[in-house]
């Protein structure tokens, strides 16, 4: 795969050619999806601000593609349904088979996960409020796109899919993969009403202002499927009573439409991530990628020994199968259902420290079952970006790479309960879908 990589100052000069009349007078790079795009802020005389992205290979281009159809399907009446702002695609400008894109900036700035909790509850609710407008859109707006549709099934399945693809590496340790194929196969887990997913939501995304998100973007992976996905980035967050009031907001907003196991499916695509990012990194055929990606997850293997935590699935791994003498007062094996053993493991993938948090009893899960362990917080991996640095001078360097798929590492979720104003901890990132487009040409939002 053929890589391109542009400077702040070569994409303010794509700019130029993207929208006539622009002239730049300051220019930043911005922090992006480091293995696909490049981005920068520009300035221009008049202080009118504009963000362009440019993709560094096909596959992110499509991803580009994908979002200008996913803009253009939005009708005036989904746009006005939604609680913030939609990007405006000011104009793009073709170099060979890769396209970039000049979109006018959005109101409000983009938050580091630290300032996001330092805006306390208001800002949690909001954000809840936020992921519950995208999960409520249509599904006609993703259809008449020609984007991706799964169903909760459909779901299950691609994840059983890529775990084989993780297994034939030989790279993945076997307590993961025990792990991680009994949550897929997990029928009870999956039983969620398949809904509009943003498909890469994290703080990179939104734009806030006056503890309210007043912009969404990166909408490259708009899709149907696992509404669980959106709340994955959640893990790199360590205060887990934001996380909670987040999800509390949710639940408050979807209503009956919010099922219980979400944060469950979330903390496996955080986990399951690294699995992902490990396969991707194979693919690049990257030594040092490859290497990272190993002793993340051998991290997270030692990690899940060691201090257990929130389980994934909704009901536990029985037993192994043994020959012991069975009490006269009990029921015989053949006509028992399989004995529930107590939770002793759980996620938490982060390279610095796990911290053991008190568990809660899941009210989903069987009552013989039931489980009453502990749950671990992360400390994120996920790196602390620098959000824009405006300057009239080139040379600015290049973002840091981010790991697993869009550097969404961290894990380990807090599950909640069947009442709906209860709330749980996060888990981390979904794999990428996307749909290339042919049309070319502008597009405008509200």
């Amino acid at each position: 795969m053929d890589i391109v990589k542009r400077s702040a100052m070569e994409l303010a000069a794509i700019a130029t050619a993207a929208v006539p009349g622009l002239s730049p007078v300051g220019f930043a790079a911005l922090s992006d999806d480091a293995e696909d795009f490049d981005s920068a802020l520009l300035i221009d005389a008049q202080k009118h601000r504009w963000r362009v992205r440019s993709p560094r290979h096909d596959e992110a281009s499509m991803r580009l593609e994908a979002e200008l159809s996913a803009l253009r399907a939005f009708s005036a009446k989904v746009r006005a349904s939604l609680p913030f702002a939609l990007p405006s695609i000011a104009g793009t400008v073709r170099q060979g088979s890769l396209r970039t894109f000049v979109y006018k900036d959005l109101p409000g700035r983009v938050p580091s996960l630290d300032e996001l909790v330092d805006e306390g509850s208001r800002l949690a609710t909001a954000l809840g409020q936020c992921m519950a407008a995208i999960h409520q859109i249509p599904d006609e707006s993703v259809e008449i796109a020609g984007l991706p549709t799964y169903t909760a099934d459909e779901v299950r399945q691609r994840k059983l899919n890529e775990l084989d693809t993780a297994a034939a590496t030989g790279k993945v340790p076997s307590r993961l993969l025990r792990r991680w194929e009994h949550a897929m196969e997990d029928v009870a887990l999956w039983r969620f009403n398949a809904a509009v997913v943003h498909g890469d939501f994290d703080e990179e995304q939104i734009q806030i202002s006056q503890s309210r998100i007043s912009a969404v973007k990166g909408w490259t992976d708009l899709h149907v499927g696992d509404p669980a996905d959106d709340f994955a980035w959640l893990s790199a967050i360590e205060d887990q009573n934001f996380s909670e009031r987040v999800f509390a907001a949710y639940v408050e907003a979807r209503g009956k439409s919010a099922d219980p196991h979400i944060m469950r499916r979330a903390a496996l695509a955080a986990e399951f991530a690294l699995a992902q990012w490990l396969v991707k990194s194979l693919d690049s055929k990257d030594a040092e990628r490859i290497a990272e990606a190993e002793e993340m997850l051998q991290e997270l293997d030692r990690n899940i020994a060691e201090y257990g935590g929130q389980p994934l699935s909704v009901v536990e791994a029985p037993r192994p199968l043994s020959t012991p003498a069975a009490s006269p007062a009990q029921p015989t094996p053949a006509t028992e259902r399989p004995v529930m053993v107590p939770k002793s493991s759980a996620p938490t993938i982060n390279s610095s420290k796990v911290t053991a948090l008190g568990g809660n009893s899941p009210a989903a899960a069987p009552a013989a079952g039931q489980d009453s362990s502990d749950s671990n917080g992360p400390e994120s991996s996920t790196l602390d970006n620098s959000k824009e640095q405006s300057t009239a001078a080139p040379g600015l360097k290049d973002e840091g790479q981010k790991p697993a798929d869009d550097s969404k590492t961290g894990t380990a979720a807090q599950e909640t309960g069947n009442q709906a104003g209860s709330a749980a901890p996060d888990g981390a990132a979904p794999a990428k879908e996307s749909s290339p487009s042919d049309t070319d040409g502008n597009d405008s939002a509200k």
